[in-house]
């Protein structure tokens, strides 16, 4: 049985460890790590590169302050080819390339003892490469149990706040600039933030960004504020923590089922 975790009231950034500590948690009980991915893609006029890359490590650090499950170093260059070349700054793995990467971690991660990982996406378009990933680690490593979320899936209430100015689709929106105001205000331009509409909501085929975009924004980013940031960070933490303690303890379906005569 899993041991259970315990917060220490710091995140434990796995890169900060020593190989001893490593073992230390692991003998604890504790087989579960936190692997935030994001993305460093232009966010508008107002808002820095790395959006997806830092709220996804401020909620796994978050988590793990609380849980004590270690957080591994975040990758930080997600598959964003639909963000184009059109305006400078953005960077971009293959959707391919992307998968492979997380796939090698996972190898490693599972070497060391920790057979629980969770994959926490800050990215849209991440989900499809990370899936495959998710498919090919369940294959390749059956004693391995792996978890993608994304941060607007972690509850219904909190997609709701993601989609509320951006209908199907969202970037560089309300939600993103409240928690970069809160985080990092220091990175906040709003006196260039510019508001657009999902202009590809009724659309059937798929485009790039600045086919859609005039700033590369697709919400109302004027409706930010800081409060709503600590907020939307404080209910992503507690209830990623909540679910995370559970997934710890988790069983096999067919193991947990009581016998049959």
């Amino acid at each position: 049985m899993s041991g259970v975790a315990k917060g220490t009231g710091a995140p434990v950034r796995w890169e900060e460890l020593s190989w001893e500590q490593v073992a230390e948690i692991r003998d604890s009980g504790i087989d579960l790590a936190i692997l935030p991915v994001g993305a460093t893609e232009q966010h508008g006029l107002h808002l820095p590169m790395g959006v997806d890359t830092m709220s996804a490590v401020a909620i796994a650090e978050g988590v793990s302050a609380r849980t004590g499950f270690p957080v591994l170093p975040a990758i930080p260059v997600g598959c964003s080819l639909g963000h184009s070349k059109h305006w400078p700054g953005t960077l971009s793995l293959r959707p391919e390339t992307l998968a492979r990467v997380v796939y090698e971690i996972a190898e490693w991660v599972q070497a060391a003892g920790f057979n629980r990982l969770v994959i926490l996406n800050g990215h849209v378009t991440n989900w499809a490469p990370l899936r495959c990933a998710l498919e090919n680690v369940r294959a390749d490593f059956p004693e391995v149990r792996i978890a993608l979320r994304s941060i607007w899936e972690i509850t219904r209430e909190i997609g709701e706040v993601y989609f509320r100015d951006g209908d199907t689709n969202f970037h560089a929106n309300a939600a993103e600039t409240s928690l970069m105001l809160h985080m990092r205000p220091d990175l906040v331009d709003m006196s260039k933030a510019k508001d657009e509409p999902n202009r590809s909501a009724c659309c059937f085929f798929s485009y790039t960004v600045n086919k859609e975009s005039v700033h590369g924004v697709c919400g109302s980013p004027s409706l930010a504020t800081a409060e709503e940031g600590a907020a939307l960070l404080e209910q992503c933490i507690d209830q990623f923590s909540t679910q995370l303690l559970r997934a710890q303890a988790e069983g096999i379906p067919l193991e947990e089922m009581p016998p049959t005569d």
